[in-house]
């Protein structure tokens, strides 16, 4: 089940899988997929079954079709490291695709750009839409709010006694939304609200406003 929001008087879909829609130009972003690190701990000995692989690029096309966009903005660390077998991969997944493709270059996109633009892919380090920006690391410009990942978000609720619960999630506050890392494998950073913080939690097919749990 996805959440609607508003930032700016624009409507925003947060979707369980970490992708966000921004609805107005059809915009779907997408942070921290890190397509080619399955390969990468595989070749390194890790016992992760090859058909996680996929997992990736099953995803994509899930959301992607759900919602249909007109441009999709990967935010940064797309792919994990260097080039491996899961390149021909992507290669093939691009080539079926309608949208437009921009990557926000992140610090594990070590990839030539122009390997990218070979593709149909543009490559930029920041991309402005007044009045939002979006960039891989969190940051803050005069003016403007926000959208990033990097961090890959997630939030500890606590129950009775010592249960608690680790989820990833949309980390918002009044000059920036955080995106939750939407690759498989990537792990997760838990990070601690404010009062005046949002927090969207990813519990399995549901996206949950579980900012009053911080707001006491």
């Amino acid at each position: 089940m996805t959440l609607d929001i508003s930032i700016y008087e624009e409507i925003f879909t947060l979707h369980p899988s970490g992708a966000l829609f921004w609805r107005g130009p059809k915009i779907l972003l997408i942070s921290d997929v890190h397509l080619g690190k399955v390969s990468h701990f595989r070749k390194s000995g890790a016992a992760i079954p090859r058909g996680a692989i996929h997992k990736n690029f099953e995803l994509l096309n899930k959301v992607i079709d759900h919602f249909d966009p007109l441009e999709v903005y990967f935010m940064g660390d797309l792919f994990h490291s260097y080039l491996n077998g899961e390149w021909q991969l992507f290669e093939a997944w691009i080539g079926e695709q309608k949208h437009h493709t921009t990557l926000v270059a992140g610090n594990h996109d070590i990839i030539s750009p122009l390997k990218f633009e070979s593709l149909g892919v543009k490559v930029y380090p920041v991309i402005r839409k007044h009045p939002f920006f979006f960039t891989h690391h969190p940051s803050e410009e005069e003016g403007y709010f926000n959208f990033s990942g990097h961090l890959h978000p997630a939030v500890r609720l606590r129950g009775v006694g010592r249960q608690s619960l680790r989820l990833p999630c949309f980390f918002k506050n009044e000059k920036q939304m955080i995106l939750p890392a939407f690759g498989e494998f990537t792990g997760s950073h838990v990070l601690s609200p404010g009062k005046k913080d949002q927090v969207y939690a990813i519990a399995g097919n549901e996206v949950i406003d579980v900012s009053p749990s911080f707001s006491k």
